[in-house]
């Protein structure tokens, strides 16, 4: 009874809602963590968690429901775990999954009242947005960059989408993809300054985490793994000041890491496998290079050289750490190096290691000047950034909730601002947006009948009443239009269209065109006597409007934080909405009224490095 007693009380009428209310949280990196607590302690009483991310080490210093024991484990299962906690009376479920995954289909997303995005990256946030839409259901976007972020209620048909502004496509990659399959050279860049430096110079032998080794642990193979890499990490600072310091270092991660990624045989299968360097090779080659070869900034060094460079200043850090650490005082943490770009010795060994990484992987080589800059660009994920984004999300939710959509707002959170956390009305949707300004329904097909001509001539044309010049489309392109007809007797799954997934018809009438209809694939048997693709109602097309604006641009430059004037607000409004909620009390369903069946997003986003953008260590 206390633990309900000032959520009662904040909320009112709305605190039973709240409790019957089943909700979905995707993503549960670093404001995932923060969300899901806010919504725990709220009191919803179900909440589905999603993520195919597992913990890393630097995951540790923001995302606080994880510990250094839940290392490669399930971001999603562990932060069910801990978060259950702080409220032993609801209902959590975790999935260690992708949310593309067959198995969350449009049904599974109808069954929720509410959906929190708390993604890292735009596919995913566009893929949600898109569910969300189809099965008409509120959704809650954010993302954080640095010190800014924004949150987004979307409402179907009553709110801008997730797509209604233009986005760029993002510099964004995954944790997964800097350690283990690079393919351009800022991933290599990012790899040796937040991981080889930093657990070389900016970690201590104390913070070196413990692992449970038991017989019966769960995960018994991955705690070895990580046992015997700490053991390596350990070796190596032991040897700090040593002679073969240099060698041990560039063994592990030049030679041993890499073997070790290409054992793994199914992830070459479609990529070009690195290749390991021996350092007795390397080190017979570059005899006779000398370390001067470092003020040579403008250009990209040889594999002689990026040796050379590499093990002197690998020494030169070395000496510098044993040094301090002489100094220091015995009550005191252990001192550690930070890099800086106007460092000399921690710029040299950053860009040596990211070229002979380079080199390993067969990426193209960068001068020092050139890293000088990439490196010097990246901006650490902010812990309180997460936290003020996440109980944002939930001070929004409770207006979609409440049905009071003239106050929900799109928020930004700015620290260059006038104002630290600024706001704007919700605009309503783009017409000319290709997600949510479109005709949705659902189209019913047989699997075992169903052709694409079904489709083109009994629904189409007959039904709906389309001239010749219109096209289908799907996710890999083009399966209709009149110059491409060879399609038409194939079966829809012979064309890889399958349950769950959507087609767009475009219609390309120059007089009077229809909105593009946006039709979600249910398969189902039907009766040999009907026909093998059907619509659930009838439907009515809206036309173009004449002279509909042209799609808005706001320069989202990472899939997420919308770059509105600093310290101003948008001036376009909201049209008055339809007032009220029906509210569903058998799952705390939130059913926005609607006059048409309209439709209306690990870690590392990297901004474009020629355009001077941020390398961002994001969530």
């Amino acid at each position: 009874m206390g633990r309900d007693r000032f959520a009662k009380q904040s909320l009112g009428y709305l605190y039973p809602r709240i409790k019957q209310s089943r909700i979905l949280m995707v993503g549960a990196g670093g404001i995932g963590c923060e969300l899901l607590k806010n919504l725990v302690l709220t009191g919803f009483g179900e909440i589905h968690i999603v993520d195919l991310d597992t913990i890393d080490l630097s995951n540790l210093n923001r995302q606080f429901l994880f510990r250094q024991e839940h290392i490669k484990k399930s971001k999603a299962l562990v932060a069910k775990e801990s978060a259950a906690k702080f409220n032993p009376h609801i209902k959590l479920e975790a999935h260690h999954a992708n949310i593309k995954d067959p198995q969350f289909n449009i049904e599974w997303f109808q069954s929720f009242a509410l959906i929190f995005n708390a993604l890292d990256n735009l596919d995913a946030r566009r893929h949600v947005n898109k569910m969300c839409l189809a099965a008409d259901v509120a959704l809650i976007e954010s993302g954080t960059t640095g010190f800014n972020g924004q949150v987004q209620p979307i409402i179907k048909g009553k709110t801008e989408c997730y797509d209604c502004s233009t986005k760029e496509v993002p510099k964004s990659f995954p944790v997964c993809t800097i350690r283990s399959t690079p393919s351009q050279p800022i991933h290599c860049i990012v790899w040796a300054k937040s991981y080889l430096f930093t657990e070389l110079f900016g970690t201590s032998e104390e913070e070196t985490p413990e692992f449970d080794h038991s017989e019966d642990s769960e995960n018994a193979k991955e705690i070895e793994n990580l046992r015997q890499e700490s053991q390596a990490l350990n070796s190596i600072r032991q040897s700090m000041g040593s002679d073969d310091l240099a060698r041990k270092v560039f063994d592990k991660v030049f030679k041993d890491d890499i073997n070790r990624l290409r054992s793994m045989e199914d992830m070459w299968k479609t990529r070009k496998q690195p290749n390991a360097l021996d350092f007795d090779g390397v080190s017979k080659g570059a005899s006779g290079t000398k370390p001067s070869v470092a003020q040579h900034d403008q250009k990209a060094w040889t594999v002689a050289e990026n040796f050379t460079v590499f093990c002197d200043s690998l020494r030169r850090l070395s000496t510098r750490l044993q040094t301090s650490q002489a100094r220091s005082e015995a009550d005191i943490a252990a001192p550690v190096l930070i890099f800086d770009k106007d460092d000399e010795d921690t710029l040299d060994f950053v860009a040596a290691s990211a070229n002979l990484r380079s080199i390993v992987f067969g990426i193209e080589s960068k001068s020092k000047f050139d890293i000088k800059q990439m490196a010097g660009n990246i901006i650490p994920a902010i812990a309180t950034t997460n936290a003020i984004t996440a109980s944002l999300c939930v001070m929004q939710a409770f207006k979609v909730m409440r049905g009071d959509l003239d106050k929900a707002k799109m928020v930004f959170l700015e620290r260059s601002a006038a104002r630290v956390i600024n706001s704007d009305t919700l605009k309503p949707p783009n017409p000319n947006c290709n997600v949510c300004g479109v005709m949705s329904s659902t189209l019913i097909l047989d699997p075992d009948r169903a052709t694409l001509k079904d489709l083109v001539e009994d629904i189409l044309k007959t039904q709906l009443g389309y001239g010749d010049e219109f096209s289908i489309n799907n996710e890999v392109g083009t399966l209709y239009d009149p110059d491409l007809d060879d399609n038409l007797s194939k079966k829809f799954s012979d064309l890889g269209v399958k349950a769950d997934s959507f087609l767009t018809v475009i219609d390309d009438d120059e007089d009077d065109p229809r909105v593009n209809l946006s039709l979600a694939i249910l398969e189902k048997t039907l009766p040999a006597d009907t026909k093998a693709v059907q619509l659930p109602k009838k439907l009515d097309i809206a036309r173009k409007p004449k002279d509909a604006p042209a799609p808005l641009t706001n320069g989202d430059t990472n899939g997420h934080v919308t770059a509105s004037p600093v310290g101003t607000k948008r001036k376009r409004s909201l049209e008055e909405p339809e007032s009220g909620l029906q509210q569903n009390n058998k799952r705390g369903k939130i059913h926005m009224p609607s006059k048409a069946i309209g439709f209306q997003d690990d870690d590392l986003v990297i901004a474009d490095d020629s355009n001077d953008g941020a390398i961002v260590i994001d969530d």
